[in-house]
């Protein structure tokens, strides 16, 4: 694990030095930043796949209300039968989970090499790059230290928290306008699926908590989820744009 964090610090730093000229002490963020592009250039194929599993899913959604109501006194069996007509019709419920799934090592690979002090024995020379005044090894809470909310490196934060709500609230506004035009179920549809409510009126906010992992994490793994989140933001309205509501993966927030 070592050799390779060390392997991924010597790609990043040459991203950095190619931009350098360029964009100065900034060199290593916006390394961060393409280097998010990149991965999510990567898993866009996932994406379209996910975006055409959730259309046809959805021309499923007749044949699912009639098996609900044909089995409506048996949760078991309904969920059994649900689960035959997806593999009859080579539809996996899974594949809106694939694009996030395989962002996540990314995450993690930006986590770790700004948390740890030393990269393959030698000491973490990335740590002491930064966007604007923030140490991109740094967090919220160090920035609040050193000048506040509003002082240099706080408003930094600021800038970032204030895209994330702007993406959230699109995100937000968007979400509620597929709900209301997602078709209603019938009186006869059968029983509702346990906890779907709920899910219906928390996944519009589901957007919001990137707030709190750009609180937490340090600033070079929040810029990876920044981008990220913006990213998943144009393409889910590009990709989901004539599609109803169906249970949320258009709203839910990405890596």
């Amino acid at each position: 694990m070592s050799s390779f964090m060390s392997v991924f610090a010597s790609l990043v730093e040459h991203l950095a030095d190619l931009l350098q000229p360029l964009l100065h002490a900034s060199a290593t963020a916006a390394a961060i930043v393409l280097f998010t592009a990149f991965v999510r250039l990567l898993v866009h194929p996932l994406s379209r796949a996910a975006a055409r599993g959730q259309r046809e899913r959805a021309k499923l959604q007749p044949r699912i209300a009639e098996l609900r109501k044909k089995h409506k006194n048996s949760p078991e069996a309904t969920q059994k039968a649900i689960m035959e007509l997806h593999r009859e019709e080579k539809v996996s419920p899974l594949t809106g989970c694939l694009p996030m799934l395989f962002q996540m090592p990314a995450f993690f690979l930006l986590y770790h090499l700004f948390s740890n002090q030393s990269i393959g024995g030698e000491p973490n020379a990335l740590l002491g790059h930064t966007l604007g005044a923030a140490p991109l090894g740094g967090r919220f809470h160090d920035a609040l230290a050193h000048g506040g909310l509003f002082g240099e490196q706080g408003l930094v934060y600021v800038a970032l928290f204030a895209l994330v709500a702007a993406v959230a609230s699109f995100n937000y506004r968007r979400t509620k306008q597929q709900m209301a035009q997602a078709p209603k179920p019938g009186a006869d549809a059968g029983q509702p699926v346990p906890g779907m409510a709920a899910m219906g009126r928390f996944m519009p906010l589901m957007s919001f908590f990137t707030l709190f992992t750009v609180a937490f994490v340090p600033l070079a793994a929040a810029l990876y989820v920044v981008t990220s989140t913006t990213w998943s933001s144009i393409e889910r309205a590009v990709l989901y744009r004539d599609m109803p509501y169906a249970g949320g993966a258009a709203a839910a927030p990405a890596l």
